[in-house]
């Protein structure tokens, strides 16, 4: 999982705009309907708070991903706080669990994430001007 960390925080430098303070954001245009937004919610000396959201009014809102990540940026590692409707992820669950909870959750929601970041560099295109 430390390694899949680390991806995601280099693939999520490479998306975010560069002055990273709270407000900040940058949106991805997919296709016609789909879009993606990663904004700046916190900002402190070692880490920074992120969402990043999907917008597609073609779906109800309960079905579009959110997740909330914490970088690091003094170990360099992007980790997955929140997705969706669990606000805090455990490192590990038993099973089973009252939530229902995969035992290894949090390493397939950052796993997840890192197929996320992929799409957005792949197929996306940023609707600011990237410099």
């Amino acid at each position: 999982m430390q390694r899949t960390c680390e991806v995601n925080y280099m693939t999520l430098m490479r998306l975010l705009p560069r002055d990273l303070h709270p407000g900040s954001e940058r949106s991805y245009q997919v296709g016609e309907s789909l879009q993606f937004q990663l904004r700046v919610l916190e900002e402190s000396r070692f880490t920074s708070t992120v969402a990043l959201t999907q917008h597609n009014p073609e779906l109800p809102a309960w079905l579009q991903s959110r997740i909330e990540i914490r970088l690091y940026h003094d170990v360099r590692m992007a980790e997955v706080c929140a997705a969706q409707q669990i606000s805090r992820l455990q490192p590990r669950y038993d099973y089973p669990n009252d939530g229902m909870h995969q035992p290894d959750e949090k390493a397939q929601v950052n796993l997840f994430l890192a197929d996320w970041l992929n799409f957005c560099l792949r197929h996306g295109a940023s609707l600011a001007k990237i410099f």
